[in-house]
């Protein structure tokens, strides 16, 4: 007798319709399967088999082939255990197969038949949903996360004999509730706030001018300066993400297998710091199975790279690209994966080997050969990415002894919100949530120069060699700070304070 289930693999965030055909027949009993399984899809046979048997099921002896279609789609992972589980019983008369097709199966079986959580459930509740299905049957331990999609109901069993007693009757079964969570936002205010901060006026104006508008920021100072301090409270004065935003974000950690240990939904913007020993891959994503890397598990979030010039160069160049179009395309020789990636970069670094180039206090030790070779491992067109580029200097005497501090993360973090109030709503139908993302027509209607201005940015590209692009980012820069001073309109002071962010192109 044949069976079809329906179940799903993930490809990059979005998931494909998966049709499992389970065909029992005569012939010697052997169990085959086909339609490009991978090593974990093709050991399923023998965890099906045990789990049947250990469930009280018997084993059908006889050849039974398991085709998984579209068979020129690869798929992979455990999660096709239950629907393979659920075919073999449907195809060989142990369950009713009246409700199969109303209902979407995944989840990995263990040998004494119950159900194990899979990665990946989030975007194939998405994709269920838009398919029309009557619901998704999950582990219970997935239930939260797929009850996050509304409009289909989600079905949390324990056991491949839950499972059975479902397709009998699942109008008997009462769906899994999404359940909010309590948001970690307060938290991260108490363990990273920016009122721990003391001094460093100039560093704490960029991260919220980095805040308001999304703008990336390199920390140049020496060590102990608090460039990692500043950098680690960016995101507790961000706004939280909306539902759609958290919706997309959770997809990422949900493929990622991360999902499990955020909860259900990721309310608060990622925050992600890969060690300068990171490869390529791992920051960029990829694999036989293009897997999301650092860039996009920090979509919507930031990305804090510390001891930048510690990275290898190859390395870094990878940032090039995502970091102007906002997405990662990921190409393998049978697919393309595309990953989100619209993050804020955040780095840090010392201005020479030794750490003490232009200090006040420690002098350097380092030649201008060896500082032009250190600075030779960030290239133009990286930099020019970079809106921000900061000093930050060492602290006085008296101001690491006092006890005063500065605003808190909550007070920065309603004028940032206010700001990113005003470029959405001047964005509005553009699909741009923050000023960085603007494009070049944005510019020309957002960020008209007077003659005072446009005298003053022309004198800036011409002493500092400035390109096309760091021009873009200081128009865009400016437009952040005059939206944080409810400005309609660009002023010369609202450029002069963005040229002065061009820390490095002064030094190198």
């Amino acid at each position: 007798m044949l069976a079809r289930v329906w179940s799903a693999t993930v490809v990059g965030i979005d998931a494909v319709k998966v049709g499992v055909e389970v065909d029992v027949s005569g012939g010697l009993p052997k169990v085959i399967v086909v339609g490009l399984p991978d090593t974990a899809v093709q050991e399923s046979r023998e965890r099906v088999k045990a789990a049947l048997k250990n469930s009280g099921f018997a084993f059908p002896v006889r050849q039974i082939t398991v085709n998984l279609s579209p068979a020129d789609l690869r798929k992979q992972g455990p999660s096709f255990d239950l629907p393979i589980s659920i075919g073999i019983l449907a195809a060989s008369e142990q369950i009713d197969p009246t409700y199969l097709n109303d209902y979407l199966f995944l989840g990995e079986v263990s040998l004494d038949g119950s159900l194990r959580s899979v990665a990946g459930v989030l975007p194939i509740a998405v994709t269920a949903e838009k398919l029309g299905f009557r619901g998704i049957i999950v582990p219970k331990d997935n239930a939260q996360e797929a009850s996050v999609v509304e409009g289909i109901k989600v079905y949390g069993l324990s056991n491949i004999n839950e499972v059975a007693e479902f397709l009998q009757n699942p109008f008997s079964f009462t769906p899994t509730i999404f359940e909010e969570e309590e948001d970690n936002n307060n938290l991260l205010d108490r363990v990273y706030n920016l009122r721990d901060v003391k001094g460093q006026n100039h560093g704490r104006r960029a991260l919220e001018i980095a805040g308001a508008g999304g703008h990336n920021v390199i920390f140049v100072g020496p060590p102990g300066a608090g460039k990692t301090m500043l950098a680690r409270r960016l995101s507790s004065i961000l706004p939280p993400l909306d539902f759609q935003e958290a919706l997309q974000v959770s997809q990422i950690y949900s493929v990622a297998g991360l999902l499990k240990n955020k909860g259900s939904l990721i309310r608060e913007r990622p925050f992600r710091s890969p060690h300068h020993s990171a490869s390529g891959v791992a920051l960029v994503g990829g694999g036989s199975f293009p897997q999301p890397g650092e860039i996009s598990l920090s979509h919507q979030g930031v990305l804090f790279l510390d001891e930048l010039t510690e990275f290898k160069r190859s390395v870094l160049e990878f940032l090039r690209q995502p970091l102007e179009d906002g997405f990662i395309v990921i190409s393998r020789a049978k697919q393309s994966v595309l990953f989100p990636a619209q993050f804020t970069l955040i780095c840090a670094t010392n201005p020479c080997p030794c750490g003490y180039f232009g200090d006040s206090i420690q002098p350097c030790t380092c030649s201008p050969r060896q500082r032009e070779q250190y600075w030779a491992k960030l290239s133009g067109p990286l930099l020019d990415r970079i809106d921000l580029q900061v000093v930050v200097s060492r602290l006085k005497p008296e101001e690491m002894t006092t006890q005063k501090t500065g605003e808190s993360s909550e007070i920065v973090r309603e004028r940032v919100k206010k700001a990113r109030h005003i470029a959405q709503k001047r964005f509005k139908g553009d699909n741009i949530t923050c000023n960085a993302q603007m494009q070049t027509r944005h510019l020309r209607e957002y960020c008209i120069l007077d003659d005072s201005s446009r005298n003053l940015l022309e004198g800036a590209i011409r002493k500092l060699g400035l390109s096309a692009r760091a021009m873009d980012r200081i128009l865009k820069v400016s437009r952040t700070i005059a939206d944080l001073a409810e400005d309609e309109y660009l002023k010369s002071h609202h450029v002069a304070e963005a040229i002065q962010y061009r820390t490095i192109d002064r030094m190198v």
